[in-house]
């Protein structure tokens, strides 16, 4: 059993034995076990946009909840994977290694590993670069290339991008099946090592 934190209410972590979903109504910050954890917590107070969001309109960056701070706490105690997009400032605030590509980092005095891929990679239509935080034994490699899209994320007004498509926000958020099997891996692998009966 893997425990899907901060996951989207049937979304692609529901409807599955193997899997306990943790939507927003039953508030994965109250998470406490027993199994490794996939962990989605909420970004917009830590994106690359956050600055200017907290400029324009008064949300403070890293006023989240408290989400981020217990989804970390989860994945250190129970193992698992943590995703977010790359360049959250939530991995300097705790304290994360900045992840690179190509292969993992390990921290220096916390059991995590960092790595970056590029969902492109694992089925989503756009580039959309992800860090990943991940606690258990040696991880796997994974697939690090940047396949090319046409397809933007952003919904900003730059004229630069009249030409490519915008992706909507639902389908921006969305976890391809590709890639949500890889972090079902990753927990899995965690959770192997923790001594959970597996499959």
């Amino acid at each position: 059993m893997i425990a899907a934190l901060y996951v989207q209410t049937n979304g692609c972590y529901f409807g599955s034995d193997d899997v306990d979903p943790w939507d927003e109504a039953r508030d994965a910050r109250r998470y406490a076990g027993p199994h490794s954890v996939v962990a989605h917590p909420p970004c917009a107070r830590w994106c690359q946009m956050a600055g200017l969001v907290q400029h324009r309109y008064g949300h403070k960056i890293g006023d989240d909840g408290g989400t981020f701070k217990a989804a970390l706490e989860s994945v250190r105690k129970w193992g698992g994977v943590l995703e977010h997009p790359a360049y959250s400032i939530a991995f300097e605030r705790f304290g994360l290694p900045s992840p690179i590509r190509n292969g993992w980092t390990r921290e220096l005095f916390s059991p995590g590993w960092v790595t970056e891929v590029s969902q492109s990679a694992y089925g989503h239509r756009a580039r959309k670069r992800t860090w990943l935080y991940y606690v258990g034994p040696p991880p796997p490699l994974l697939d690090w290339s940047e396949p090319k899209t046409s397809v933007w994320v952003s919904w900003g007004d730059s004229d630069r991008y009249h030409d490519v498509e915008r992706m909507g926000k639902r389908e921006q958020s969305a976890t391809p099946e590709p890639f949500r099997k890889l972090l079902l891996e990753l927990a899995t692998l965690a959770g192997s090592a923790r001594g959970e009966p597996q499959a």
